[in-house]
Parts: C-alpha cells; sequence; structure tokens
C-alpha cells in the first residue's frame, strides 16, 4: 500500500488513524539555490528524505508521508536573485499550523516535520508550541541535516564555512536525487566568518547565537559553502544515516505513550 497521504481514500485514511500513524511532513520552499542547483532544492530534499525513510519504515510502524510543503519564508535580501517564495513569517507558521491542526482534528497524533530550510526552524517551534496548548498533540520538528552531521562530517571534503546554502551537503543530496543539478556551473563561496560564538557552518557544533548569516557576509552568487566538494559517495554515507538515525527516532517517537505513560 502506498505510503502518500494523498493516495488514499477517507476509509483507508481512517485506518491509519486508529492504528496510530506516524505522518511525516516535508518541509521547505522554493528559492534560489546559486547558479548550479535548481530552486526545488528545499523541498525536494524533505520529499526525497520523506520517502526514503517512510519506505525503510512503512513494515515497522503504520505511517503517511505528507505532500511537501514548498512555499515558506526567504529573506528579502534574496530577492537579489530570482526564484523565491517570500511568505511573511507569520503567515507561513499559520500555514503549518493549520496543516498540523487538520491532521490532529482528523485524529493523528504523531506528527514528525523534517525541517529542510534554515530559515523556518522558529516558526515551526512556535507552531508546535500553539498546537500543544490548543490540543495536547505534543508534535516534532527533526532536521536531516543534523540527523546526518556526524556521519557526513566524517566523509565531507569541505572545510569548515563549506556546509550553509547551495553547500556540499545540499549539493551532493540533489546528485542523488535530481536531474537539473549543474556542476559545470558550479560556484564556491564558503563562509569565511566564525568565531567562538558563530560556527559559521551548519553541520559543526559552537553556535551560539541567533545571527543571520544573510547579515555576515555578503553572496556574490547566491551561495553559502563549498559545493564544488559535493560528490555522489558523500551522498550515499548522507542517506545511510539518515535512515539508521530517523529509524531509531521515529520508533523511539511512536512508541512514547505521551504524558500520561
Amino acid at each position: 500500500m502506498s505510503i502518500f497521504f494523498r493516495d488514499h481514500t477517507f476509509e483507508e485514511i481512517q485506518s491509519y488513524i486508529d492504528r496510530n500513524a506516524l505522518v511525516i511532513l516535508p518541509v521547505g520552499t522554493i528559492e534560489e539555490h546559486g547558479p548550479h542547483l535548481p530552486v526545488e532544492t528545499d523541498v525536494r530534499i524533505a520529499e526525497e528524505v520523506a520517502k526514503i525513510i517512510g519506505e525503510e519504515m512503512k513494515d515497522e510502524i503504520p505511517l503517511l508521508v505528507m505532500p511537501g510543503v514548498w512555499a515558506g519564508y526567504s529573506p528579502k535580501v534574496m530577492a537579489d536573485w530570482p526564484g523565491n517564495m517570500q511568505l511573511k513569517p507569520r503567515v507561513f507558521e499559520a500555514m503549518i499550523h493549520d496543516i498540523c491542526a487538520s491532521l490532529i482534528e482528523m485524529g493523528f497524533r504523531k506528527i514528525m516535520m523534517l525541517d529542510c530550510h534554515g530559515q523556518h526552524a522558529p516558526m515551526l517551534n512556535m507552531a508546535t508550541k500553539e498546537l500543544a496548548d490548543e490540543y495536547g498533540a505534543y508534535i516534532c520538528v527533526t532536521s536531516p541535516l543534523t540527523f546526518s552531521a556526524k556521519e557526513f562530517n566524517e566523509v565531507r571534503k569541505s572545510e569548515r564555512g563549506g556546509v550553509l546554502h547551495a553547500c556540499e551537503w545540499e549539493t551532493a543530496l540533489m546528485m542523488r536525487f535530481s536531474e537539473h543539478v549543474h556542476m559545470d556551473r558550479v560556484i564556491s563561496e564558503p563562509m569565511r566568518y566564525h568565531s567562538d560564538f558563530v560556527s559559521g557552518d551548519s553541520a559543526m557544533s559552537g553556535q551560539k547565537v541567533v545571527w543571520s548569516t544573510w547579515g555576515l557576509q555578503k553572496a556574490k552568487h547566491g551561495v553559502y559553502g563549498d559545493p564544488e566538494k559535493a560528490t555522489l559517495e558523500t551522498a550515499e554515507v548522507i542517506v545511510a544515516a539518515l535512515k539508521k538515525n530517523y529509524r531509531a527516532f521515529m520508533l523511539e517517537y511512536w512508541q512514547h505513550p505521551g504524558r500520561e505513560g
């Protein structure tokens, strides 16, 4: 049976509700990703990862994969390059809230978001707080980058500053997921700024403050990172890590009895 929510009738969806199915919500956006990656990069990665872990886990727990959220918030400075969706933060948060609220009102209690866009975490977190207060439903936000960072860092080719936006990590995965990657056009623009408070790299630890990358260094080509170092071999390491680490967390989250347990 299909793992995709949109493929099912209402009677089939009710059967998933009755089994306390875990709903996976991929969240990305459409925005520029340098001269070498398509504007679908964030939502494509979110949808592909959701499909991979869904197929991996479908025989262990009941689950459904939602269509990817493809419109979100991108900072205005990114309008220097065409291709960006620019929902207002409160509009985006309200949309995520209402998608999840719709699922909760159907009867789903386990919802796991895949956050594949660096700007969205505060808004996704806010939505989880509001939903907990309104419905007593405790949904979770996960990051595929965070779930694969340890294994990725063991094989990465770039130095600190190589993983932020249109970077080695994203480019490696898109080489696996999409035919629309143009490595003949790739331009690397590593993040040069890092300090005791600023990691300067999304896959490395050390970030202690909220301080936008876009305010730290001007991007000339819409890139923060070293995508030239991306390889398909690195992508396979990332995917293996995602399968392993999401399996462990999904089992933990689905089996947890909640506050009353």
